[in-house]
């Protein structure tokens, strides 16, 4: 192997003679062999952005309740009147199954404006582990110079914050991270196979500052030995099934 191989301090390969015809140069500078897995559960204190896929989707609410910090803090969490009329409510009691600790200071208001105004004021407030806010639609009030003031708030404070945008396909925004999240087929339930089992999501990374876009599949881990709760992210390869190998095994040995 040490004979056909060669490398030089450029990070490009050459092929040996005996090995390669015509000594053909393959470089693996540029190439990035492993994608980089973002960390929206992190915990880190800056403004992303969360769109959701298709109308009447919960898929963003559980997304955004996975990557929430694992802390005993409360939440605030934000929303205008048509955004609960698409994306509903809260429901309390499911929360822990999302490895949720804290408590949830719901707000309801009516307009964009005040649930920006609220935004701010939470993000300011550095007792709380979180702020979610959800706004439906691209009303003018949520302009970029709103969404940049969001994000400077956070990182100041050290409070992450989420922006749920329903109804919204993806208008400017100075938010560190920009996904987009659609429902995909449940996972098979433990017990009961014609049941629905934990909820698998399709999540798009389509703009980020310093990061690839990517797609990945996306799944609340439950906290197991002595792990904390977290999100779990299976890169998409895109191929199909792989087909059944119906060839006898002795044909193979031939």
């Amino acid at each position: 192997m040490t004979d056909s191989l060669a490398g030089d301090s450029s990070g490009a390969v050459f092929g040996g003679p005996d090995n390669f015809a015509g000594g053909k140069v393959i470089s693996l500078a540029t190439k990035r062999l492993l994608q980089d897995v973002p960390r929206p559960d992190a915990g880190d204190a800056v403004l992303r952005d969360v769109v959701s896929g298709a109308p009447f989707d919960g898929a963003v609410t559980g997304f955004v309740l996975s990557c929430l910090p694992d802390s005993e803090a409360p939440v605030l969490w934000v929303s205008d009147r048509m955004a609960r009329r698409e994306n509903g409510r809260l429901y309390g009691p499911a929360l822990a199954q999302f490895g949720f600790r804290g408590q949830v200071l719901r707000v309801e208001v009516s307009h964009p404006r005040d649930v920006l105004w609220a935004m701010e004021e939470g993000a300011a407030c550095a007792g709380l582990s979180a702020v979610v806010g959800e706004i439906h639609g691209a009303p003018e009030v949520l302009s970029f110079t709103a969404t940049k003031r969001l994000a400077l708030r956070s990182e100041q404070a050290g409070v992450p914050v989420w922006l749920i945008r329903s109804g919204d396909h993806g208008a400017l925004s100075a938010a560190r991270e920009r996904w987009r999240i659609s429902s995909l087929a449940s996972d098979t339930h433990p017990w009961n196979a014609a049941a629905p089992g934990a909820p698998v999501w399709e999540a798009e990374l389509f703009r980020a500052r310093g990061r690839a876009p990517g797609t990945w599949e996306a799944r609340h881990e439950p906290a197991t030995g002595g792990r904390a709760h977290r999100l779990g992210l299976l890169s998409r390869s895109g191929d199909g099934q792989v087909a059944q190998d119906r060839e006898p095994a002795a044909d193979l040995a031939r």
